[in-house]
């Protein structure tokens, strides 16, 4: 960390569904609190606001997004935004995917052409389920995802692969309520963010 960077007024939304939110951890800290707290121990003049809504799609971000994060983000400070969602979408509801695929593409385009136009923007992929079925959809829609954010220019970390064979996350998580990790599922997962390149705070 720079000394200028240490004055700058960072201000970063985390926006998402459930596992941006932390469900699951007993610290109630998940991952967006963790590399938060990393990075203010560090020295960072960091404000962060966690946005993340238990079973929201991307349809529900769409619709939220830019609300919530002008309310929190002002002209005068560094505005930056970090989005996570996929997993809701792929979920089967009553017999049919919650979000098809065409649309969830369409969200995923045009928040992050919104949002990239105002703020210095992230993407982060939807992590792995305990379940190979629901696992397949998931993975299909995190490699589009990264197809898409590389045409719109923004930095996309894809975490499915990883937390995949991790031996916490899915352990935790079928511990847990089958879906979200506990301590250490969301342990490594804060620390693949901050081993990115792309991480503002690294």
């Amino acid at each position: 960390m720079s000394t200028s960077q240490s004055k700058i007024d960072y201000r970063i939304c985390f926006v998402g569904d459930s596992f941006v939110q932390g469900t699951g951890d007993p610290l109630c800290l998940g991952w967006v609190g963790r590399v938060a707290q990393d990075a203010v121990v560090r020295g960072i003049n960091l404000t962060h606001y966690n946005l993340g809504i238990r079973r929201d799609t991307s349809r529900d971000i769409a619709a939220r997004w830019e609300q919530e994060c002008a309310a929190r983000l002002p002209a005068d400070c560094e505005a930056l935004v970090l989005f996570s969602f996929g997993v809701n979408d792929t979920l089967i509801f009553e017999g049919v995917q919650r979000v098809s695929e065409e649309e969830s593409l369409a969200n995923f385009q045009n928040i992050l052409r919104t949002s990239s136009s105002n703020y210095k923007v992230l993407m982060i992929g939807p992590p792995p389920m305990p379940d190979s079925t629901h696992n397949r959809r998931v993975e299909r829609l995190d490699k589009q995802f990264s197809e898409l954010a590389a045409t719109l220019n923004v930095p996309y970390l894809s975490v499915f692969e990883v937390l995949r064979k991790d031996e916490h996350w899915l352990k935790e998580a079928i511990a847990n309520d089958f879906a979200h990790p506990g301590q250490r599922g969301y342990e490594r997962l804060a620390g693949l963010v901050q081993e990115w390149p792309d991480w503002w705070f690294r």
